[in-house]
Formats: structure tokens, sequence, C-alpha cells
């Protein structure tokens, strides 16, 4: 099965000139979607991380699962204002803008390996904000894992020097 074939591009979303790469054509399929899920767990297993790390949203719908199969716990990375404890917090630069990322002081234990997932990698600022909320919880990264990366973009470059596994390349 080639995943790749499973998505579907639509042009000018969010703003024109850009291609949306849109996961929801995988996702609305059983049979597409386990296999995504297997495939990520084969390729990210061998990192032996403690903790699956999601980034808010689709980073959600992928790191459970995976975290379910790998047998460890997952812990979300959220936009600011949806964690009720103590949070760290991060700000970073996107192509049009700045964000801001927070996760759960307790979340992890200081020193845990930790893999980070997302939906997709483009210009690397999310993924790079994430690394960062992994060191500031004193944890070791271990890797990234993507369905997507926009190899155009250079995001891998932002990243630190861990092992990255990416499913589908454009």
């Amino acid at each position: 099965m080639e995943l790749k074939n499973l998505i579907r591009d639509i042009p000018d979303f969010p703003i024109e000139g850009i291609i949306f790469r849109d996961l929801t054509t995988l996702l609305r399929n059983p049979q597409w979607l386990r296999y995504t899920i297997d495939i990520l767990t084969e390729k990210c297993s061998e990192l032996t991380p403690d903790y699956v790390v999601g980034i808010e949203s689709r980073g959600f719908v992928f790191g459970v699962p995976l975290a379910y199969q790998l047998n460890i716990g997952f812990i979300p990375v959220r936009k600011p204002g949806k964690l009720p404890a103590p949070v760290y917090s991060v700000d970073y630069d996107l192509e049009y803008g700045k964000d801001s990322l927070e996760m759960h002081q307790d979340a992890m234990v200081s020193g845990s390996r930790v893999l980070i997932i997302d939906d997709l990698l483009a210009t690397g600022g999310t993924a790079g904000a994430t690394a960062h909320l992994i060191e500031k919880a004193n944890c070791e990264l271990v890797g990234f894992g993507l369905i997507i990366e926009l190899t155009e973009l250079g995001g891998r470059k932002k990243l630190p020097n861990v092992p990255i596994v990416s499913l589908i390349q454009y």
C-alpha cells in the first residue's frame, strides 16, 4: 500500500500558493489508519522511548495509538491556556506569525526518553519548539515520528540531531 496515494492535495489552502496535504482521506479508512500506525510503530520502536509526545492536534491522532502499541505513556503538547497544571512554555516563529506551546511540568520523569509525534514537518518551527519543551523537562529526545515531511522547506535542518522517521516525503 502506497501511503502517498491516500493523501488528498488541496490547492490554495490555507492561503493562495500553498498545497495542503489532507490526511482525513487516510484517517477515514480503518485499514489505512491501522497500516499507518503499524508502520509508524515498527519504525519508531527501535528508538525505545518511555513516552510519546504528541503535538496538538493531529499529533494526538497518531501519538495515542502509537503509545498504546509501544505500551508507553502519551503526553500532549498544547496551545496556551489548555492545560490546567503548571506548564513549561516555549514561543516560536511560524511562516506567517508567532505561536506558543505548553506541556505540563510534571508530565514526565526527569531523564525519560521521549519520541515526538506529529502529522507533518514543514519548516520545523513547531517540532523544534516541542524539542525545547523536552529539554526544559530535562528529558532525552530520542527522535521524531511524522506522517508527512515537506522536504523542500528544510524543516529537518532546524531540528536536533536525532533520528527522524517520516513515512511520506514531498
